[in-house]
């Protein structure tokens, strides 16, 4: 009977520990999209002091209407890539007078404690999107219109026949103090900007990349360059490298998948308190997100031994505390 009692105690233990697990066993959080009542894509990150500022445009396109309908950018803040604030509407199309609208891909960098928004909108007079440039002496704005004009109009590039290949500006600020624009879709342009950030300098020049689509972002990690792209159509995200910001540049192959739910894919690449980031758009956001109607995710990007970076998986957990 003892026997017996001690085996009924111990099953009776096993059930109770076995329940009292799967009371406590935590529930996986899945921080991606990181925004969710707000539809936005596009999105541009700044690492400055001790913070990210993540600047997006707002998909305002309503469930019945399949195209993008955007008229300003958004901006949110964070100290841990995990919670996020957002804050008072920093810049909207209406700000720049040469502009009809479309709050296009667009990007900050800061430059002695002045902050440029280079933006892509459709240009009034000039058939086609234009590039313009916004200045802040705020991260968080608001921005005004720095030149009152477009600094790269539609008519300045001839490589291509249609009207919105000059879209999604990025720039960068290499060792020697020199800022570059980049831009494009179907054609990847370059210029010098001049130190006042406002003005171009020099001929526009062409990198030939695979399969370019648009939406080029330049960062830098130990002596090399990257410039990552989106390719195809449905997207992917590729990259190449190069030791020269002007190149010649060195594709490597796909960095991102296709998101499965948005024909678009527009990464930013980061380092933020010694973590490479990868923050891209989908349609995560249900039941009426997509390709119009996207959202922001954050995954981890990691290089090999020999500097090549490894395949960025998207996840649903997104970043953890």
């Amino acid at each position: 009977m003892k026997k017996v009692a001690l085996v009924v105690v111990s099953a009776l233990t096993t059930l109770a520990c076995s329940a009292q697990k799967k009371v406590t066993a935590k529930e996986p959080v899945y921080n991606n999209p990181i925004i969710k009542d707000k539809y936005m894509g596009d999105p541009a990150a700044l690492v400055y002091k001790d913070s990210v500022y993540l600047y997006a445009g707002h998909d305002e396109a309503p469930n019945d209407f399949n195209f993008y309908r955007m008229n300003e950018w958004l901006v949110y803040s964070s100290a841990d890539m995990v919670h996020w604030k957002e804050h008072k509407v920093p810049l909207k199309v209406s700000e720049f007078s040469w502009a009809s609208g479309d709050a296009w891909a667009s990007q900050v960098i800061e430059r002695n404690g002045k902050f440029y928004w280079y933006i892509c909108a459709e240009h009034k007079t000039i058939k086609g999107k234009a590039i313009g440039v916004a200045v802040s002496d705020s991260p968080l704005g608001p921005f005004k219109d720095a030149v009152g004009h477009a600094i790269i109009t539609n008519d300045m590039t001839t490589q291509t026949s249609i009207t919105w290949d000059d879209i999604d500006p990025t720039v960068f600020i290499d060792e020697k103090g020199q800022a570059y624009l980049y831009w494009g879709n179907t054609v990847c342009h370059f210029i010098k900007l001049k130190k006042n950030m406002v003005e171009t300098e020099g001929e526009i020049k062409v990198v030939d990349l695979p399969h370019f689509t648009e939406a080029p972002w330049i960062h830098k990690n130990k002596g090399w360059y990257y410039l990552s792209y989106a390719y195809e159509f449905p997207e992917k995200i590729a990259y190449a490298m190069s030791k020269s910001i002007e190149g010649p540049w060195e594709y490597k192959g796909i960095l991102n998948e296709l998101a499965g739910n948005s024909n678009t894919n527009h990464q930013s690449i980061i380092e933020f308190k010694d973590q490479w980031y990868f923050i891209y758009h989908n349609g995560a956001i249900q039941p009426n997100g997509g390709s119009f109607r996207r959202s922001v995710c954050i995954d981890k990007l990691y290089y090999n031994p020999d500097g090549t970076l490894k395949r960025v998986i998207m996840t649903s957990e997104g970043i953890q505390n």
